[in-house]
């Protein structure tokens, strides 16, 4: 049986599995992203006058991924034959440790009235991205469908629209979501490995247009006929008072800083870990089915973590800590948002393109659709680049991504990706019910 298991399973071991190493290496690309993207002659500044530093930060740690020098997760066969599997944890370091840290430290200089000024168009784009995955998951199956029918195929639990349901319930609200749809449509969970593949390949390759996008956001707001004075304002409000306040810092700052970041990071994973499980009992409580899924997203930890990270720097920020931004809060907050996009970076191979190719292929027209409508919605309303890139974030990569994606406009912005995507858990599974449902008639058509 051992030889029959080591035929069958390959061994993908990394270069470098030790997690400290790896972080090592991660640290080492982003240190090299920001040294040549600081040169203001030659072929680097031509270079990144082209690719956004933000967008290397993520595709280069997908190159050592790809390239088997790091890995998310491996599979390494022993002397005996025996197939253990490895994985890293700097992933769920980076998105519960440094995220929330970069949250409250990018919020403290947040001005909440002019957060409110940026008006509809937010939301507006939000609920278009919501929307063009509501519609595109049975576009995508409707047309995949008819050019390879076994695609969008399967009976009973292993029907194909069951584990696209799961995608609909990731790409609208999160993990809690996701999780949610599993349960009420009972796919198959052999397969299910499958549909988390699709989901880590698309909405990576997404958010990787995303990013890159960033860089060429003013061609785009051109484009668009966008009008971007409320967003500027903000940012010129937000770095008006960062010039007032800024200062040399102290060790005293320094220290204050770091207790600041990692006592909220504290303080929101104990409120976390007490909402998440008094709310378990509460949704246990409701009757069984799609009321109770509903309401799953309310005993997920991640998503009380971030709504009281939120919480406490929007708080901060009507304190004097709010002078904490003169002694580089935002700064330091970057560094952590950038060390999450190299390992958000790393769970991309990208080989894994080229298999399951079908189940891509819905996922990539899937996404398409959601993209185009939101480009097609921007140009109507003359929305911002910026409301485009976060309303989708918001909905596709969650709260995990979408204070990334707003914070490389502005590190003040970031707390608006992160409104956003909490919005996201909210609505996610009745959206992603909605979803289903027109994916299953379009799987019968």
């Amino acid at each position: 049986m051992q030889e029959t298991a080591t035929e069958i399973i390959r061994d993908t071991t990394p270069l470098f599995t030790n997690d400290t190493i790896v972080f090592g290496v991660l640290m080492i690309a982003l240190g090299f992203i920001f040294y040549t993207s600081n040169k203001t002659s030659g072929f680097w500044s031509k270079f990144y006058a082209v690719v956004p530093a933000l967008f290397m930060a993520y595709f280069i740690p997908a190159l050592l991924t790809t390239s088997g020098v790091i890995s998310p997760e491996w599979i390494t066969i022993t002397e005996t034959g025996e197939a253990k599997a490895g994985s890293t944890s700097l992933y769920y370091m980076s998105s519960r440790y440094l995220l929330p840290a970069a949250l409250v430290l990018m919020t403290l200089s947040i001005d909440l009235k002019g957060v409110f000024k940026l008006g509809p168009k937010a939301l507006i784009m939000f609920l278009t991205g919501t929307a063009g995955i509501i519609i595109g998951g049975p576009i995508a199956v409707l047309i995949v469908g008819t050019i390879h029918p076994e695609a969008v195929g399967g009976e009973g639990a292993d029907a194909v629209w069951r584990g696209l349901s799961t995608l609909a319930g990731s790409w609208i609200g999160g993990g809690a979501n996701q999780t949610a749809m599993l349960e009420i449509y009972g796919y198959n969970q052999k397969l299910y490995g499958g549909m988390v593949f699709v989901d880590i390949v698309v909405a990576n390759i997404w958010m990787a247009i995303i990013l890159f996008g960033i860089g060429k956001s003013a061609k785009i707001d051109k484009w668009l006929k966008a009008d971007t004075s409320a967003i500027e304002s903000l940012k010129e409000k937000v770095s008006d008072y960062s010039k007032k306040v800024d200062r040399n810092p102290s060790l005293t700052d320094l220290m204050m800083l770091a207790a600041i970041a990692f006592g909220t990071v504290s303080f929101a994973h104990f409120g976390a870990n007490y909402l998440s499980t008094f709310f378990t009992s509460i949704v246990d409580g409701l009757p069984k089915g799609i009321v109770r899924n509903i309401f799953t997203f309310l005993d997920s930890s991640f998503f009380w973590m971030i709504s009281i990270t939120t919480i406490i720097g929007i708080l901060l920020s009507f304190t004097k800590a709010k002078s904490y931004e003169g002694a580089g809060a935002s700064k330091f907050g970057s560094v952590f948002i950038y060390i999450l996009v190299a390992s958000i970076g790393m769970k991309m191979d990208l080989t894994l393109i080229f298999d399951n190719m079908w189940l891509i292929v819905i996922g990539l027209v899937w996404m398409a659709t959601h993209a185009g409508l939101l480009i097609l919605v921007a140009k109507l309303i003359r929305a911002p680049y910026f409301f485009l890139a976060v309303g989708s974030q918001a909905n596709v990569g969650g709260a995990a991504s979408a204070p990334i994606v707003a914070s490389a406009f502005h590190p003040s912005l970031a707390t608006v990706g992160v409104l956003l995507a909490v919005f996201g858990y909210a609505v996610g599974t009745v959206g992603a019910i909605l979803c289903t449902v027109l994916m299953q008639l379009a799987s019968a058509a």
